[in-house]
């Protein structure tokens, strides 16, 4: 109890101790946990877990020319475990835009399988995006340089129509391409280094920056 005095009057005023309340304290681990804030933490661990194994796996496949069934339902079956837990909501927004190199491939036409090996792409092939002008340019080097232009159409949140308007022979000499010559593309899976696409063919592309 303490007095206070104010001019000729005399208040007493009575404090009561303050009680705690009993019980453990919750710690921000645990009230994360209950709003399951931590699941994703959880989920950032596992995909990068997957996409290490993924690209592991990819190693010495020479793009997937060299891959043999079992090692094509392995790596179809890691992309799809990425493609469950894709981070990127707006796959064809801004963060698409950029030069990609092509790691693998089921696609007969770009691995040139039907070709003798002599006229089959030794160096790095790229695919240059500019969403924002709905551009692709896919690129081979070493040791032709031929080269594909084409105009991207959204079809929805994932997937576009691919019309090809230009072949390059040697990144020189042009030829315009039929108009039968288009294609469709999803992106299933995108990252700030790594993008799964497959095409309306069924092939799948991975690709990385």
């Amino acid at each position: 109890m303490m007095t206070v005095i104010h001019s000729k009057t005399q208040i007493q005023i009575t404090s009561r101790p303050v009680r705690r309340r009993s019980g453990t304290r919750r710690q921000p681990e645990t009230v994360r946990s209950m709003f399951g804030l931590n699941m994703g933490k959880k989920t950032v661990e596992k995909r990068l877990e997957k996409k290490q194994e993924l690209l592991t796996s990819l190693q010495g496949l020479g793009r997937g020319l060299k891959a043999s069934d079992e090692d094509k339902e392995r790596i179809n079956s890691l992309a799809k475990d990425l493609e469950r837990i894709n981070p990127t909501k707006n796959v064809l927004g801004p963060e698409l835009s950029a030069k990609w190199k092509l790691e693998y491939t089921t696609s007969d036409s770009i691995l040139g399988t039907k070709r003798p090996p002599f006229l089959r792409p030794f160096g790095d092939i790229f695919q240059t995006i500019r969403a924002e002008k709905l551009e692709a340019r896919n690129q081979e080097t070493w040791p032709f340089f031929n080269a594909v232009e084409a105009t991207l159409e959204p079809v929805n949140s994932s997937k576009v129509n691919v019309k090809f308007d230009t072949f390059y022979i040697g990144s020189i000499i042009p030829i315009k391409a039929p108009d039968s010559a288009r294609g469709g593309l999803t992106v299933t899976y995108l990252d700030d280094t790594l993008r799964i696409s497959r095409g309306n063919k069924g092939n799948l592309f991975i690709l990385s920056r």
